[in-house]
């Protein structure tokens, strides 16, 4: 790519792109994006938030979908109910030993191995960029 001015149509046309790749790759392992999305959200989240209600805020996702995500995660031995949080209503989610080694084959690494080449200031630039994106794609009253 050259370094001529591109265009905002442009951007988002390379923004596209890299979501359907993502999205392509995310069918890796008899998964489907939306369960690899689950896996690496109960990886990273803090165990009070790793509940299906809270894994639904994250993903901006109805409460019936990701709790057939769950349900499957589950039945696939790759998540594990451990208790309860709050008022014992949320149930807390972890990962099983498979889940944790199933991350080891995640598709995004690929990706997050490539951008490891950028510097701090393009990583930051490349983060506050895909917020705004983000931001532009939620409804009306998430962003105020």
């Amino acid at each position: 790519m050259t370094r001529e001015a591109i265009s905002a149509s442009a951007l988002a046309s390379l923004l596209e792109q890299v979501a359907r790749r993502i999205h392509s790759q995310g069918y890796a392992a008899d998964l489907f994006p939306a369960q690899w999305a689950a896996i690496r959200y109960l990886d990273s989240a803090p165990p009070q938030l790793r509940t299906a209600i809270d894994l639904a805020r994250f993903q901006g996702l109805a409460s019936g979908a990701v709790a057939r995500t769950v349900r499957t995660l589950i039945t696939k031995g790759l998540l594990v109910k451990v208790g309860t949080i709050g008022r014992g209503r949320a149930e807390q989610l972890d990962l099983t030993e498979e889940g944790q080694k199933l991350l080891a084959e995640d598709p995004l690494h690929d990706i997050a191995k490539a951008l490891e080449t950028l510097n701090r200031s393009e990583r930051e630039s490349l983060a506050q960029s895909l917020e705004i994106a983000i931001r532009a794609t939620m409804p009306e009253q998430e962003t105020g």
